[in-house]
Protein backbone atom coordinates (compact mmCIF):
# COMPACT_ATOMS: atom_id res chain seq x y z
CA UNK A 1 0.00 0.00 0.00
CA UNK A 2 1.54 3.31 -0.90
CA UNK A 3 1.30 6.41 1.68
CA UNK A 4 -0.82 8.21 -0.31
CA UNK A 5 -3.47 5.41 -0.12
CA UNK A 6 -2.50 4.75 3.30
CA UNK A 7 -3.14 8.01 5.04
CA UNK A 8 -6.27 8.24 2.71
CA UNK A 9 -7.72 5.20 4.79
CA UNK A 10 -6.34 6.23 8.16
CA UNK A 11 -8.10 9.50 7.71
CA UNK A 12 -11.23 7.68 6.47
CA UNK A 13 -11.28 5.29 10.13
CA UNK A 14 -11.27 7.83 11.84
CA UNK A 15 -13.90 9.85 10.73
CA UNK A 16 -15.85 6.34 10.83
CA UNK A 17 -14.92 6.01 14.83
CA UNK A 18 -16.64 9.83 15.57
CA UNK A 19 -19.64 8.48 12.66
CA UNK A 20 -20.39 4.96 14.23
CA UNK A 21 -21.59 2.02 12.72
CA UNK A 22 -24.95 2.83 11.19
CA UNK A 23 -24.83 6.98 10.57
CA UNK A 24 -23.08 8.70 8.02
CA UNK A 25 -22.15 12.39 7.01
CA UNK A 26 -25.12 14.70 6.51
CA UNK A 27 -24.32 16.52 3.41
CA UNK A 28 -26.38 15.04 0.66
CA UNK A 29 -29.28 16.02 2.95
CA UNK A 30 -29.55 19.28 0.75
CA UNK A 31 -30.74 18.80 -2.75
CA UNK A 32 -28.83 21.28 -4.18
CA UNK A 33 -25.31 20.05 -3.10
CA UNK A 34 -23.42 17.38 -5.47
CA UNK A 35 -24.07 13.84 -5.01
CA UNK A 36 -21.35 12.14 -3.61
CA UNK A 37 -19.78 9.03 -4.97
CA UNK A 38 -16.83 6.86 -4.42
CA UNK A 39 -15.50 4.48 -6.42
CA UNK A 40 -13.32 1.34 -5.16
CA UNK A 41 -11.13 0.34 -8.37
CA UNK A 42 -9.58 -2.86 -6.95
CA UNK A 43 -6.27 -2.88 -9.49
CA UNK A 44 -4.22 -0.40 -11.63
CA UNK A 45 -6.14 2.32 -14.13
CA UNK A 46 -3.50 1.39 -16.35
CA UNK A 47 -3.86 -2.35 -17.07
CA UNK A 48 -5.59 -1.58 -20.68
CA UNK A 49 -7.97 -4.01 -19.41
CA UNK A 50 -11.39 -3.80 -16.21
CA UNK A 51 -9.79 -1.89 -14.16
CA UNK A 52 -9.18 0.76 -17.18
CA UNK A 53 -12.27 0.88 -18.02
CA UNK A 54 -14.16 0.91 -14.94
CA UNK A 55 -11.96 4.20 -14.59
CA UNK A 56 -12.88 5.48 -17.59
CA UNK A 57 -16.44 5.21 -17.37
CA UNK A 58 -16.02 7.11 -13.62
CA UNK A 59 -14.58 9.66 -15.85
CA UNK A 60 -17.21 10.02 -18.49
CA UNK A 61 -19.78 10.12 -16.40
CA UNK A 62 -18.00 12.90 -14.47
CA UNK A 63 -17.66 14.54 -17.64
CA UNK A 64 -21.31 14.55 -18.81
CA UNK A 65 -22.77 15.50 -15.03
CA UNK A 66 -20.58 18.11 -14.17
CA UNK A 67 -21.01 19.90 -10.91
CA UNK A 68 -24.22 17.57 -10.03
CA UNK A 69 -21.18 14.79 -8.54
CA UNK A 70 -18.25 15.00 -6.68
CA UNK A 71 -16.65 11.57 -7.49
CA UNK A 72 -13.88 10.00 -5.34
CA UNK A 73 -12.02 7.00 -5.94
CA UNK A 74 -9.07 4.64 -4.45
CA UNK A 75 -7.25 2.29 -6.83
CA UNK A 76 -5.14 -1.05 -6.25
CA UNK A 77 -6.44 -2.47 -3.15
CA UNK A 78 -5.50 -5.99 -1.89
CA UNK A 79 -8.26 -7.60 -0.94
CA UNK A 80 -7.08 -7.52 2.47
CA UNK A 81 -8.11 -4.21 2.44
CA UNK A 82 -11.08 -3.50 1.02
CA UNK A 83 -13.28 -3.40 4.11
CA UNK A 84 -11.09 -0.55 5.48
CA UNK A 85 -11.03 1.26 2.07
CA UNK A 86 -15.14 0.88 1.48
CA UNK A 87 -15.77 2.19 5.37
CA UNK A 88 -14.05 5.11 4.29
CA UNK A 89 -15.58 5.57 1.19
CA UNK A 90 -19.21 4.83 3.06
CA UNK A 91 -18.23 7.90 5.35
CA UNK A 92 -18.13 10.62 3.01
CA UNK A 93 -20.22 9.78 0.54
CA UNK A 94 -23.95 8.92 -0.82
CA UNK A 95 -23.03 6.16 -3.02
CA UNK A 96 -19.98 3.53 -2.84
CA UNK A 97 -19.51 1.56 -6.03
CA UNK A 98 -17.02 -1.36 -6.36
CA UNK A 99 -16.41 -1.63 -9.47
CA UNK A 100 -15.20 -5.54 -9.77
CA UNK A 101 -16.55 -8.59 -8.53
CA UNK A 102 -14.09 -9.39 -5.94
CA UNK A 103 -15.03 -6.41 -4.00
CA UNK A 104 -18.41 -8.32 -3.44
CA UNK A 105 -18.14 -9.79 -0.34
CA UNK A 106 -16.41 -6.52 1.03
CA UNK A 107 -19.78 -4.51 0.14
CA UNK A 108 -22.05 -6.86 1.62
CA UNK A 109 -20.50 -6.56 4.81
CA UNK A 110 -20.08 -3.20 4.74
CA UNK A 111 -22.98 -2.04 3.43
CA UNK A 112 -24.61 -3.38 6.57
CA UNK A 113 -23.05 -0.50 8.57
CA UNK A 114 -24.04 2.20 6.47
CA UNK A 115 -28.02 1.19 5.44
CA UNK A 116 -28.73 5.19 4.25
CA UNK A 117 -25.32 4.79 1.99
CA UNK A 118 -26.29 3.19 -1.27
CA UNK A 119 -23.90 0.64 -3.43
CA UNK A 120 -23.47 -1.15 -6.14
CA UNK A 121 -21.13 -3.32 -7.59
CA UNK A 122 -20.04 -3.84 -10.69
CA UNK A 123 -19.20 -7.77 -11.64
CA UNK A 124 -20.98 -10.53 -9.87
CA UNK A 125 -23.86 -12.70 -9.89
CA UNK A 126 -25.94 -11.80 -6.32
CA UNK A 127 -28.84 -10.82 -5.29
CA UNK A 128 -29.70 -7.08 -4.07
CA UNK A 129 -30.39 -6.06 -0.76
CA UNK A 130 -32.05 -3.19 0.66
CA UNK A 131 -29.16 -0.89 -0.25
CA UNK A 132 -26.67 -2.98 -2.58
CA UNK A 133 -26.87 -3.12 -6.67
CA UNK A 134 -25.39 -5.81 -8.58
CA UNK A 135 -24.56 -5.30 -11.65
CA UNK A 136 -23.71 -8.73 -13.82
CA UNK A 137 -21.29 -8.77 -16.71
CA UNK A 138 -22.74 -11.66 -18.37
CA UNK A 139 -18.76 -12.33 -18.82
CA UNK A 140 -19.60 -15.65 -20.58
CA UNK A 141 -21.38 -14.50 -23.47
CA UNK A 142 -19.15 -12.76 -25.18
CA UNK A 143 -16.52 -15.12 -24.23
CA UNK A 144 -18.33 -17.56 -25.84
CA UNK A 145 -17.96 -15.31 -29.39
CA UNK A 146 -14.01 -14.92 -28.87
CA UNK A 147 -13.72 -18.53 -28.72
CA UNK A 148 -15.53 -18.93 -31.76
CA UNK A 149 -13.87 -15.88 -33.92
CA UNK A 150 -10.34 -17.36 -31.90
CA UNK A 151 -10.93 -20.75 -33.60
CA UNK A 152 -12.29 -18.79 -36.98
CA UNK A 153 -8.74 -17.12 -37.36
CA UNK A 154 -6.63 -20.00 -35.83
CA UNK A 155 -4.10 -20.91 -38.57
CA UNK A 156 -2.73 -24.26 -36.29
CA UNK A 157 -6.98 -24.87 -34.96
CA UNK A 158 -5.71 -24.77 -31.31
CA UNK A 159 -6.79 -21.89 -28.90
CA UNK A 160 -6.24 -20.40 -25.06
CA UNK A 161 -7.55 -19.19 -22.63
CA UNK A 162 -6.19 -17.79 -19.73
CA UNK A 163 -8.19 -16.34 -16.06
CA UNK A 164 -6.79 -14.85 -13.11
CA UNK A 165 -8.60 -16.11 -9.69
CA UNK A 166 -10.50 -19.55 -10.22
CA UNK A 167 -13.71 -18.25 -9.05
CA UNK A 168 -17.07 -18.84 -11.17
CA UNK A 169 -17.73 -16.26 -13.68
CA UNK A 170 -13.60 -16.86 -14.81
CA UNK A 171 -13.97 -20.41 -14.71
CA UNK A 172 -17.39 -19.70 -16.43
CA UNK A 173 -15.79 -17.56 -19.35
CA UNK A 174 -13.19 -20.39 -19.66
CA UNK A 175 -15.45 -23.21 -20.02
CA UNK A 176 -17.58 -21.04 -22.67
CA UNK A 177 -14.60 -19.81 -24.65
CA UNK A 178 -14.13 -23.54 -25.56
CA UNK A 179 -17.23 -24.31 -26.51
CA UNK A 180 -17.41 -21.46 -28.65
CA UNK A 181 -14.44 -22.76 -29.95
CA UNK A 182 -15.51 -25.97 -30.86
CA UNK A 183 -19.01 -24.73 -31.43
CA UNK A 184 -17.86 -23.60 -35.01
CA UNK A 185 -14.99 -25.97 -35.23
CA UNK A 186 -15.39 -29.22 -33.17
CA UNK A 187 -11.87 -30.53 -33.65
CA UNK A 188 -10.29 -27.03 -32.05
CA UNK A 189 -7.97 -27.91 -29.37
CA UNK A 190 -8.37 -25.51 -26.46
CA UNK A 191 -6.02 -25.07 -23.61
CA UNK A 192 -7.94 -23.34 -20.14
CA UNK A 193 -5.59 -22.13 -17.36
CA UNK A 194 -5.93 -19.98 -14.37
CA UNK A 195 -3.17 -18.75 -12.85
CA UNK A 196 -4.71 -17.32 -9.51
CA UNK A 197 -3.84 -14.00 -9.99
CA UNK A 198 -5.35 -11.36 -12.32
CA UNK A 199 -1.69 -8.85 -12.46
CA UNK A 200 0.82 -11.89 -12.11
CA UNK A 201 2.71 -10.98 -15.51
CA UNK A 202 5.34 -14.37 -15.04
CA UNK A 203 1.99 -16.71 -14.24
CA UNK A 204 0.26 -15.48 -17.39
CA UNK A 205 3.57 -15.97 -19.58
CA UNK A 206 4.17 -19.18 -18.52
CA UNK A 207 0.66 -20.37 -19.18
CA UNK A 208 0.26 -18.83 -22.50
CA UNK A 209 4.43 -20.32 -23.60
CA UNK A 210 2.41 -23.70 -22.18
CA UNK A 211 -0.21 -23.93 -24.76
CA UNK A 212 1.83 -21.82 -27.52
CA UNK A 213 4.33 -25.15 -27.06
CA UNK A 214 0.71 -27.33 -28.32
CA UNK A 215 0.26 -25.49 -30.84
CA UNK A 216 -2.23 -22.72 -29.65
CA UNK A 217 -1.87 -19.42 -32.13
CA UNK A 218 -4.81 -17.19 -30.73
CA UNK A 219 -5.46 -16.45 -27.10
CA UNK A 220 -7.88 -14.82 -24.80
CA UNK A 221 -7.70 -13.53 -21.54
CA UNK A 222 -9.61 -12.79 -18.07
CA UNK A 223 -6.45 -10.81 -16.49
CA UNK A 224 -5.57 -7.19 -15.51
CA UNK A 225 -1.79 -6.22 -15.63
CA UNK A 226 -1.48 -10.19 -16.04
CA UNK A 227 -1.89 -9.41 -19.49
CA UNK A 228 1.76 -8.37 -20.18
CA UNK A 229 3.18 -11.49 -19.63
CA UNK A 230 0.72 -12.86 -22.47
CA UNK A 231 1.97 -10.29 -24.73
CA UNK A 232 5.34 -11.56 -23.98
CA UNK A 233 4.85 -14.45 -25.02
CA UNK A 234 3.05 -13.90 -28.12
CA UNK A 235 5.64 -11.76 -28.76
CA UNK A 236 8.50 -13.68 -28.90
CA UNK A 237 6.03 -16.86 -30.83
CA UNK A 238 4.64 -14.94 -33.57
CA UNK A 239 1.39 -15.64 -32.00
CA UNK A 240 -1.70 -13.52 -31.65
CA UNK A 241 -4.35 -12.47 -29.14
CA UNK A 242 -7.86 -11.32 -28.70
CA UNK A 243 -8.03 -8.48 -26.33
CA UNK A 244 -10.33 -8.46 -23.25
CA UNK A 245 -13.26 -5.88 -21.67
CA UNK A 246 -12.49 -2.66 -24.52
CA UNK A 247 -12.08 -2.24 -28.09
CA UNK A 248 -8.06 -0.93 -28.49
CA UNK A 249 -8.04 -1.62 -32.16
CA UNK A 250 -7.32 1.94 -33.10
CA UNK A 251 -4.37 1.16 -31.09
CA UNK A 252 -3.09 -0.81 -34.09
CA UNK A 253 -1.04 -3.39 -32.13
CA UNK A 254 0.33 -6.09 -34.33
CA UNK A 255 -0.22 -8.72 -31.43
CA UNK A 256 -3.94 -8.43 -31.30
CA UNK A 257 -6.24 -9.52 -33.82
CA UNK A 258 -9.84 -8.37 -32.24
CA UNK A 259 -11.05 -7.11 -29.07
CA UNK A 260 -14.13 -7.98 -26.83
CA UNK A 261 -16.36 -5.17 -25.05
CA UNK A 262 -18.08 -6.05 -21.53
CA UNK A 263 -18.74 -2.74 -20.52
CA UNK A 264 -17.21 -2.47 -17.36
CA UNK A 265 -16.98 1.20 -17.72
CA UNK A 266 -20.59 1.53 -18.82
CA UNK A 267 -21.84 -0.39 -15.87
CA UNK A 268 -19.95 2.45 -13.64
CA UNK A 269 -21.66 4.94 -15.70
CA UNK A 270 -25.27 3.37 -15.61
CA UNK A 271 -24.92 3.26 -11.61
CA UNK A 272 -24.04 6.76 -11.29
CA UNK A 273 -26.55 7.98 -14.00
CA UNK A 274 -29.07 5.99 -11.73
CA UNK A 275 -27.92 7.94 -9.02
CA UNK A 276 -27.78 11.47 -10.40
CA UNK A 277 -31.31 10.45 -11.97
CA UNK A 278 -32.75 9.69 -8.38
CA UNK A 279 -33.92 6.25 -10.34
CA UNK A 280 -31.36 3.87 -8.42
CA UNK A 281 -32.60 0.98 -6.45
CA UNK A 282 -30.87 -2.40 -5.68
CA UNK A 283 -31.21 -4.77 -8.05
CA UNK A 284 -29.79 -7.60 -9.98
CA UNK A 285 -29.10 -6.65 -13.06
CA UNK A 286 -27.96 -8.58 -15.69
CA UNK A 287 -25.73 -6.43 -18.27
CA UNK A 288 -24.17 -8.31 -21.47
CA UNK A 289 -25.53 -8.65 -25.33
CA UNK A 290 -28.69 -7.70 -24.55
CA UNK A 291 -27.87 -3.94 -23.14
CA UNK A 292 -25.99 -2.89 -26.52
CA UNK A 293 -22.35 -2.88 -27.99
CA UNK A 294 -21.41 -0.75 -25.45
CA UNK A 295 -22.31 -3.35 -22.66
CA UNK A 296 -21.07 -6.41 -24.70
CA UNK A 297 -19.73 -6.89 -28.14
CA UNK A 298 -16.26 -8.07 -30.31
CA UNK A 299 -14.10 -6.24 -33.19
CA UNK A 300 -12.12 -7.92 -35.22
CA UNK A 301 -8.89 -5.23 -35.97
CA UNK A 302 -7.89 -7.14 -39.03
CA UNK A 303 -8.67 -10.06 -41.90
CA UNK A 304 -12.54 -9.89 -41.13
CA UNK A 305 -14.22 -11.86 -43.89
CA UNK A 306 -17.81 -11.15 -44.87
CA UNK A 307 -18.04 -15.02 -43.26
CA UNK A 308 -16.56 -14.52 -39.94
CA UNK A 309 -18.67 -11.15 -39.66
CA UNK A 310 -22.13 -13.16 -41.08
CA UNK A 311 -21.03 -15.86 -37.71
CA UNK A 312 -20.56 -13.34 -35.43
CA UNK A 313 -24.04 -12.13 -36.14
CA UNK A 314 -25.72 -14.88 -35.90
CA UNK A 315 -23.90 -16.32 -32.59
CA UNK A 316 -25.09 -13.02 -31.23
CA UNK A 317 -29.05 -13.85 -32.32
CA UNK A 318 -28.64 -17.27 -30.98
CA UNK A 319 -27.71 -16.20 -27.20
CA UNK A 320 -30.32 -13.49 -27.04
CA UNK A 321 -33.05 -15.45 -28.12
CA UNK A 322 -31.35 -18.84 -26.18
CA UNK A 323 -31.38 -20.84 -29.07
CA UNK A 324 -27.77 -20.97 -27.12
CA UNK A 325 -27.28 -21.01 -23.51
CA UNK A 326 -24.12 -20.12 -21.54
CA UNK A 327 -23.39 -20.29 -17.98
CA UNK A 328 -23.88 -17.41 -15.62
CA UNK A 329 -22.51 -16.54 -12.41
Amino acid sequence: MNATRRAFLQTGLLSAAFIGSSGRLAFAEDAAKPLRIGILIPGSRADHGWMESAYNGMKAAEQRHGNKVVITSIENVKFADMEQALVTLATKNDMVIGAAGQTQASVLKVAKRFPKVKFSIVGPTGQPTENVAQYDVLQAQIGFIAGAVAAMMSKNGAVSYVGGLEIPAIVNTGTEFANGAKHVKPDTKCFVTYTGDFDDVAKAKEATLAAIAQGADVHYNILNLGVRGMEQAAREKGTRMIGSYTNYCSDNNPLYIAYTVSGIGFMVEYAIDQAVAGTWHPEYKQFGLAMGPRSADIEICTAATPEIQAKIKELKDDLLSNKIKVKVG
